[in-house]
């Protein structure tokens, strides 16, 4: 732990940018997640076949190969971000992520009554109606664990996004330590670990908290 303590400073400064990741991918992944559900639930097949299509892509091709894409690929395509990696192996962290949270949400909606989304159509509700108020709403207290579990792994695997370059991270300080500084890879790995760690406990106890409030107001 020696090693850790005397770069405390470069630790802490890595643990924050990776937060930051795992915070914007996060909300990118709920965002275009959601989107994605309602796409699945559509009336609309062009919709729903895009939605699956979206799933079965990213669902089935290994994180490390998206975000290669995303940091060297579309580069190479003349699509930069102005050669800002942390732009792109954010929005590939969440486009990722977001196929699994597209299913999380898909579970609670097809969880929902078919009464109760029919009561809406009954009442004159249209399809985007029907679902912001009244399926949605009843399926968010089931999906809470599944899409809090999606989560938690989107923040472990923020690590990889730091493993093509973003700089700054956990992963650029457990770099920096073992090359530049010259420390043993152990100590320098736990110091990377604990970060984590400690986003992910947190994020866990978060959600736990969120889940119980869901359960009072039940």
């Amino acid at each position: 732990m020696t090693p850790v303590l005397e770069n405390l400073d470069l630790y802490v400064s890595g643990f924050f940018v990776s937060l930051r990741i795992a915070l914007l991918a996060g909300v990118g992944a709920l965002l275009l997640g959601a989107v994605l559900a309602a796409f699945r639930v559509s009336p609309v097949p062009v919709l729903q076949r895009f939605g699956a299509a979206y799933v079965t892509v990213f669902r089935n091709s290994p994180l490390a190969i998206v975000l290669y894409f995303f940091a060297f690929g579309l580069p190479a395509a003349g699509i930069s971000a102005g050669g800002n990696y942390f732009v792109l192996g954010v929005s590939g962290l969440a486009m990722y992520t977001a196929a699994f949270v597209c299913e999380a949400l898909r579970s609670g909606v097809n969880s929902v009554a078919t009464g109760q989304a029919e009561a809406g159509r009954a009442i004159g509700l249209g399809f985007t109606q029907n679902l912001g108020l009244i399926v949605l709403p009843q399926a968010v207290r089931s999906v809470v664990p599944p899409v809090g579990n999606v989560l938690i792994a989107m923040t472990k695997n923020s690590a990889v996004v730091g493993a093509l370059g973003v700089g700054g991270d956990l992963f650029s300080a457990y770099n920096r330590m073992t090359s530049a500084l010259g420390y043993a890879q152990l100590p320098s790995l736990l110091g990377m670990a604990i970060g984590f760690l400690v986003m992910t406990l947190s994020a866990g106890a978060l959600l736990a908290l969120l889940e119980r409030k869901l359960e009072i107001a039940r």
